[in-house]
């Protein structure tokens, strides 16, 4: 495939006059003109389109079956030497029956799709002038010289029990199109996207409709012009509806994350092997020049969002309260599990062991258990401010847990005399001996209290590594391990904004703008936060990107390029967008084998680093596939 990936579809709703044929082409004729200026590939009208689907017993007449064949010759003569394939409705004969029919139209080719469900409201629907294409009937999908594939139903297809669609996307097809002829009533749009949002996410697939609209009125009926378009459930585009005006509305489904959602997804190609699906392979061809052009005018135009992980202002609250009760419920079984009654959690007054502590103190609540059970032990060294220690004392004491504070300085500063480091080197041995030794507190305090550490380190920081071997990295039970960075402020905002006591609430809102730090290097002259992580392995918004689009579709470096472009288009440059993906890769090759041996901790999201089940990666793979100049 070219163009990472991408497809540029439509979905059309001209303004039909029924039974006017001539209108109906050169209608059309126009639209296939305007969506090829604005480099569409592939594009569907609604059903019966050439002679308008409420013609009634006018289908019984061989003038307007002849006006339509003839249609249908002028059309594909029209097709010659463009780039596009359309797809239009019409009646068609054969033999002694009347099909209605989608009509696949490429470079001078001609293929047909009949219906295979007819309606049934009552008799006087098609089943009055059409016949249904025989259910055991082979099906046929159409490929373009890209490779992406597509397949066709028609109407209340979709609506049956087994759609069409479903044995399509089965036998291979990336993208159904559905010509449709659906009247208005209330409630029925809703219905139809649900219905359209449902089969796309079953079936993984792009998902492009065209329904007729305002010149389809007639008699009883009424037709709003609804032209959709979703990609693996997700909404992209919608035309306006009841509109007088002829509609175009267009998208770009990427095929690339469709086909690897598909292999991703075990389920798929089981049901591959029940179905049985052997389609009928058709390859168009199309106008080489005038294809190729399509392909060089390729721009990127849907919106992507830079915050994959971060929830939409209206699901927020739904969200983060799903996410801290799996974390909670997860914990909970661990100590069930293994009796235990007491947890060690060191509180640096930063995000990540903030969230891990009110983690803790929800499982607490839940299992009926004395707060005092939570050891939260803060460790001062070198690094810490008055800020983040105060804010860490802070909310132990509101929140009513057992805490203790144990200076590092004197015992690290015995340790670099012991391996002989000059302690003003501020280099890795020195930040690291600090990491380390307070790991070894918390476990050793753990021993004291029979109890069990919990781990505060994120999905961010496993995914670049940026955390001590057998330092932070390591714990006995890691509650934030699937949780990414962007993710944790709106966490901890949500128990900030539910929390009854006003001193818990303000200290989060306080943790929530204090710069992310390990506090490992010495403060200012001010006694401010030095050392700051975004300024050494880069923003956190941008690692989430990429990690989210590596991991969740496998795009290359370049895709994620093309969409970390878009997303951040205005903020970040293209350069410091390069540079930090390169960043981002090499840390995330050269890092594995710290997720190798990382601790238990739960699922919360589709993205999860555990080495157990969701992410497998040798330790020692070669990242060159993966480089980006």
């Amino acid at each position: 495939m070219t163009n990472y990936g991408f497809i540029t579809v439509a979905a059309a709703v001209p303004r039909t006059r029924v039974a006017d044929v001539q209108h109906n082409v050169e209608e059309i004729e126009r639209l296939i003109v305007m969506a090829e200026e604005k480099s569409v590939e592939l594009l569907v009208f609604p059903e019966l389109c050439i002679t308008g689907y409420t013609c009634q017993d006018l289908f019984r007449s061989s003038s307007l079956l002849d006006a339509s064949d003839e249609a249908l010759r002028l059309l594909t003569d029209f097709s010659l030497g463009r780039g596009i394939t359309f797809v239009v409705g019409a009646p068609l004969r054969q033999d002694d029956r009347l099909m209605n029919t989608a009509v696949v139209i490429s470079n001078g080719q001609r293929h047909y799709i009949h219906k295979t469900f007819l309606p049934n409201y009552n008799e006087s629907y098609e089943k009055r002038w059409f016949s249904v294409e025989a259910l055991d009937a082979e099906p046929r999908i159409f490929r373009l010289p890209t490779g992406v594939t597509f397949g066709v139903e028609l109407g209340c297809d979709l609506w049956s029990v087994m759609p069409p669609s479903t044995v399509l996307a089965a036998s291979g097809a990336d993208i159904i199109l559905n010509l449709s002829a659906s009247n208005d009533l209330a409630g029925k749009h809703k219905y139809l996207h649900s219905l359209i949002a449902q089969q796309s996410a079953r079936i993984m697939s792009g998902y492009v409709y065209s329904s007729c609209g305002f010149g389809e009125s007639t008699q009883d009926l009424v037709y709003g012009g609804d032209a959709i378009i979703y990609e693996n459930g997700v909404l992209l585009s919608k035309s306006e509806r009841f509109a007088l005006d002829p509609q175009l509305i267009i998208a770009q489904i990427d095929v690339e994350r469709l086909r690897n959602e598909r292999r991703t997804n075990t389920t798929y190609g089981r049901a591959q092997g029940t179905l049985m699906a052997k389609a009928e392979v058709i390859e168009l061809e199309l106008d080489d020049n005038a294809y190729s052009m399509l392909q060089r005018n390729f721009m990127l135009s849907r919106k992507y969002n830079p915050t994959p992980f971060i929830p939409a202002p209206e699901e927020a609250n739904e969200l983060c309260e799903e996410v801290l009760c799996i974390q909670t419920m997860a914990l909970a079984k661990r100590m069930v599990h293994t009796n235990c009654k007491n947890v060690v959690v060191g509180i640096s007054g930063g995000l990540d062991s903030t969230l891990a502590l009110l983690v803790c103190v929800r499982t607490f609540d839940k299992l009926g258990i004395d707060r005092k059970g939570i050891h939260g032990i803060t460790m001062p060294g070198f690094g810490t401010t008055d800020r983040t220690h105060d804010n860490a004392v802070k909310l132990m004491t509101a929140l009513g847990i057992t805490q203790r504070e144990i200076s590092i300085v004197n015992a690290v500063k015995q340790h670099f005399c012991d391996i002989e480091h000059d302690i003003n080197i501020h280099n890795v041995t020195y930040e690291n001996a600090q990491a380390r030794y307070r790991t070894m507190l918390l476990m050793d305090i753990a021993n004291q209290v029979n109890g069990m550490v919990i781990g505060t380190g994120d999905l961010s920081e496993l995914a670049l590594g940026w955390a001590t071997y057998n330092g932070d990295q390591m714990s006995m039970y890691g509650v934030n391990a699937s949780v990414p960075k962007t993710l944790i402020p709106y966490l901890v905002r949500h128990e900030a904004n539910n929390h009854a006591d006003k001193i818990v609430t303000e200290t989060l809102e306080d943790v929530i703008n204090t710069p992310i730090s390990p506090e490992l290097i010495p403060a200012d002259e001010n006694g401010e936060i030095k050392q700051k992580t975004e300024n050494l392995v880069g923003p956190y918004e941008l690692h989430d990107f990429f990690l989210y689009h590596f991991m969740r579709f496998g795009f290359s470096s370049e895709k994620i390029y093309l969409l970390a472009q878009n997303a951040f288009e205005g903020k970040y440059d293209n350069e410091t967008i390069r540079y930090w993906l390169k960043t981002f890769m090499r840390r995330f090759f050269q890092q594995q084998f710290k997720r190798s041996c990382m601790p238990d901790g739960p699922k919360v999201g589709s993205v999860s680093l555990s080495p157990r089940g969701d992410w497998r990666m040798p330790s020692d793979a070669v990242s060159t596939l993966w480089n980006i100049e």
